[in-house]
């Protein structure tokens, strides 16, 4: 075997890429997309705190560029693009999206309407007070550091911090196989659940619930399916229903309008897109009661106004809007985050209310006692010191002795520690004697000789007794706390409630169940004009319009069909078919735009002939007369076409028959003796008979034969005029309706004449 084949590694590539998949899902769901359960933070947000915390950007110092914080975030903690660190930045910002903002931004940080931001090099920031809360504890030693990506600096695995900023805040984020959507919660109502759950950790969802009822969206609006919070609650998933916030006011010319004062959380940064949703259904009528639609919103919030035409229903016309627009949206929720285990790595969890503020306490506990415990630390050390300096000043005769007698610093910290007066000049032996019973610390040693002489006077020892008392009662109280949870609880609650009163307020969204209720159209009646030309292309014109065209614009068209806006145009074809188009689907335009293909509007074929066009209303009080090319004849009652269906066979026919003729007539022509019916066939033959002799047939039935017809001849035409009417037209064609024999029903034709 070769020194080359040594160093093949030989791996399964399917097993290879589930590895390598695995590895890259974890990463994104810890170090990117997953908050983490304990300062609610992602990866990017507590870089970016911690970078403005190192540039000492803290809420009483002026603002610092962008540009500058994105620079020392990549460049230290995070090898990620700019972009994404300055989206990250900006969202910081938002007290639109954000209950509590962990930046403050300076210059144009973008709009609840969907505005975006200035370049990074424009805008300005620094720490909120909210931040401040989460950095604050930093130099005390209360979390884990590791080294940056290149061990060139440390960052903190977690901030300290000091409120719930996962509940208060929310978060989302979609990570490989899974995503978070922690809705944002009111400060207040967050902290006294969290209190209430250090005084009684038993407590139940249903009690936790009675200070956090729901979430309280930055942006307001009005959760109306309140009841379902319990289970979102108990099991960290599902959906809120939002509703925007609205009033009704009196506006002009008698007119009302309806006020948007808060939106849905879901469409906070896009509320332009709402606006623009509601001027398009405004401009194309799928909601007419609408007169205007128009953004008045300014710094001192929202406000959209609907115009709403005079004497409509406002009730209705809002159950519209909630169901065909953003008025009202559904927010999904999956309190998913990140929680530590004991290796050190983080692990993906779905918490539900009391898990979530359970494992903030845990923080806090582990927070509070490596704080508590550096104070301890930290006041022991100095009233070492304190007591050394005390001790000094009874002797500091002697040690100024001692100071005076040394030939080195060495010599003399020698003596203050261990009492070694070797080579030290004394005035007395007695004053050596002493000096060999000095037994300071290292620590003492150092601040006595470090000391000014200016602590030598009466009120300056006065102090250091002072001192010494408050250090002792102080250590006293930070042994107390470490060594009883229920102090170290109290401690937790008195500082919970400090930022209670700071970042505490009303609520904004409110709570409600409300079950959908059906939008009922409302449709002005109004007179149309259905116009069809030659080549099929269809329109609808008001009647002001078409009244005011002229003879010659109107001869354009082979059909126009007077009907009412709320009716369907009836469209009978000769294969036999009948279609329905509703007038509202048949677009409005001018006299002289082209409109549309009517095909287009229903499903004829390209090959499919229209007959008779018309309105449901006037079919239905009419009767059809039915004639085909193989000389059948049928009248069928109008009421027969009544169906909710677009599309039914009109008539039935046989193989290779088709209708040549579909004939509109009233009651008042099937009573009347004086009509008859005239049929015409391809060769030229005509037949006459009285209408009286025609029978009325259901939709189903093929009909009877009308005229005996040659084995290469057939039916072409076929109407009904009066007895006494001279003549007609077929095919451009005045023929003479005189001459027309009159025969009986099935009878041979004779040849007909042209007038």
């Amino acid at each position: 075997m070769s020194a080359e084949t040594e160093n093949i590694i030989q791996l399964d590539f399917a097993e290879e890429m589930k590895t390598s998949y695995r590895d890259y899902a974890m990463s994104v769901i810890v170090a990117r997309a997953v908050p983490d359960v304990r300062d609610g933070l992602k990866p990017v947000q507590r870089r970016i705190l911690y970078a403005m915390r190192e540039l000492g950007l803290s809420p009483d110092k002026p603002h610092r560029k962008s540009a500058r914080i994105v620079g020392d975030t990549m460049g230290k903690y995070h090898p990620h693009g700019d972009s994404s660190i300055y989206d990250a930045l900006v969202h910081m910002t938002e007290d639109y999206s954000l209950n509590a903002p962990l930046a403050d931004g300076h210059g144009n940080f973008g709009s609840i309407d969907g505005d975006g931001a200035a370049a990074m090099r424009y805008t300005e920031a620094r720490l909120s007070p909210a931040a401040m809360t989460m950095l604050d504890n930093l130099e005390k030693g209360l979390v884990e550091f590791i080294p940056n990506f290149d061990d060139s600096e440390k960052e903190p695995t977690v901030l300290p911090a000091m409120i719930p900023n996962l509940l208060i805040n929310g978060t989302t984020g979609i990570a490989v196989g899974m995503a978070t959507n922690i809705p944002p919660h009111n400060p207040g109502e967050v902290i006294d659940a969290v209190i209430a759950y250090m005084d009684r950790p038993g407590i139940s969802i249903d009690k936790l619930m009675d200070y956090v009822p729901a979430p309280d969206f930055p942006t307001g609006g009005i959760i109306i399916n309140a009841s379902d919070m319990r289970s979102i609650y108990e099991t960290g998933e599902g959906r809120i229903r939002i509703r925007a916030k609205t009033e009704v006011e009196k506006g002009e010319y008698g007119r009302k309008n309806i006020i948007i004062t808060e939106i849905p959380y879901t469409i906070s940064g896009n509320k332009a897109k709402l606006v623009e949703n509601l001027s398009l259904l405004a401009r194309e009528k799928v909601f007419d009661e609408i007169y205007d639609v128009r953004d008045e919103s300014s710094k001192e919030g929202v406000r959209i106004v609907i115009e709403v035409k005079k004497d409509r229903d406002i009730e209705n016309l809002l159950n519209g809007l909630y169901k065909k627009t953003q008025m009202e949206d559904t927010y999904g929720v999956n309190l998913l985050a990140i929680k530590p285990t004991n290796e050190g790595n983080g692990e993906p969890k779905v918490f539900n209310l009391k898990s979530l503020i359970e494992e903030f306490v845990l923080f806090q506990e582990e927070l509070y006692t490596k704080e508590y415990q550096f104070l301890l630390d930290k006041a022991k050390k100095r009233l070492e010191i304190v007591e050394g300096l005390m001790k000094a000043t009874d002797v500091i005769d002697l040690i100024i002795e001692i100071l005076r007698g040394s030939s080195s610093v060495k010599q003399a910290k020698a003596c203050l520690i261990q009492g070694e007066t070797e080579g030290i000049k004394f005035k007395s032996k007695a004053s050596e004697k002493q000096a060999k019973t000095l037994f300071f610390t290292e620590a003492q040693a150092d601040a006595i000789l470090a000391m000014q002489l200016s602590k030598l006077i009466g009120l300056e020892i006065l102090k250091l007794h002072e001192e010494n008392d408050e250090l002792l009662k102080n250590i006293a109280d930070y042994e107390k706390i470490l060594s009883d949870v229920k102090e170290l609880y109290k401690v937790i609650k008195g500082r919970l409630r400090e930022y209670k009163k700071k970042f505490a307020r009303a609520r904004r969204t409110m709570l409600t169940d409300e079950t959908a209720k059906a939008y009922v159209e409302e449709v002005v009646e109004e007179d149309l004009y259905i116009c069809i030309d030659r080549f099929g292309y269809t329109k609808a014109v008001d009647a002001a319009a078409f009244g005011r065209a002229t003879d010659e614009a109107k001869n354009e068209f082979t059909h126009i069909v007077m009907m009412k806006n709320t009716d369907k145009l009836c469209i009978f074809t000769n294969t036999g078919s009948m279609h329905q188009v509703k007038a509202e689907k048949i677009p409005r335009c001018k006299m002289k735009d082209k409109g549309t293909l009517i095909h287009a509007l229903c499903k004829m074929d390209n090959q499919d002939e229209g007959l008779l066009y018309v309105g449901f209303e006037e079919l239905f009080e009419s009767v059809l007369m039915f004639a085909t090319k193989s000389g059948y004849i049928k009248l069928v009652s109008g009421a027969e076409f009544e169906t909710g269906r677009l599309q039914i066979a009109s008539t039935k026919l046989d193989e290779g028959d088709e209708l040549v003729n579909v004939m509109k007539l009233s009651a008042a022509d099937i009573l009347a003796e004086n009509q008859k019916v005239i049929l015409l066939t391809e060769k030229g033959l005509s037949l006459g008979f009285p209408l009286s002799e025609v029978s009325e047939f259901k939709k189903t039935s093929r009909g009877v034969k009308a005229i005996a017809l040659d084995k290469d001849d057939t039916l072409v035409y076929a109407t009904s005029v009066e007895q006494n009417t001279e003549t007609f037209e077929y095919n451009g064609k005045t023929l003479s309706a005189k001459k027309v024999r009159n025969r009986k029903r099935a009878a041979k034709g004779q040849k007909a004449k042209l007038d």
